[in-house]
């Protein structure tokens, strides 16, 4: 075959550092799932959609043919990254936590990630960021090590 095909679904789960609530702020919330969206886009990987709360986001995209899971979520903290502590004064010290997590998502599973991701305000008024990130882990039988999971 010549030509190349693929059709790789990511579900992209990182913090902020030391889950700090830099994301209160709605405006700033919103602009900043805009901002991962574009930027997963132009790295070729089109996002369904980018949410979140106040210390955390999902990221749902496709993933390019050619770029790593690390070299796309490289991208995305750094451009993010950049672009918040330049757009608020009291963003100066913004930072995402060093690692992440990415779960592969059947074409079958999308609609629901997608229903997930857009009720997570609600989801947080009764589980901390902590527990759902072992809950999704727990779902794809991945083992989260405590003691470096969080920064």
């Amino acid at each position: 075959m010549s030509q190349s095909l693929a059709r790789i679904w990511l579900h992209i789960v990182f913090s902020t550092k030391e889950r700090k609530a830099y994301l209160q702020n709605e405006e700033i919330r919103s602009e900043s799932f805009r901002m991962l969206g574009y930027h997963a886009n132009e790295a070729g990987c089109p996002p369904a959609l980018v949410g979140g709360w106040i210390d955390h986001v999902h990221v749902l995209c496709g993933l390019a043919r050619t770029i790593t899971v690390a070299q796309l979520v490289e991208v995305l903290k750094r451009e993010t990254s950049k672009w918040l502590k330049d757009r608020a004064v009291d963003l100066g010290a913004f930072t995402w936590q060093h690692g992440y997590g990415a779960f592969s998502v059947s074409p079958s599973n999308v609609e629901q990630v997608i229903n997930y991701i857009q009720r997570q305000p609600e989801h947080h008024d009764r589980m901390t960021f902590q527990d759902e990130f072992r809950a999704i882990c727990a779902r794809h039988k991945i083992d989260v090590d405590e003691r470096y999971v969080w920064d």
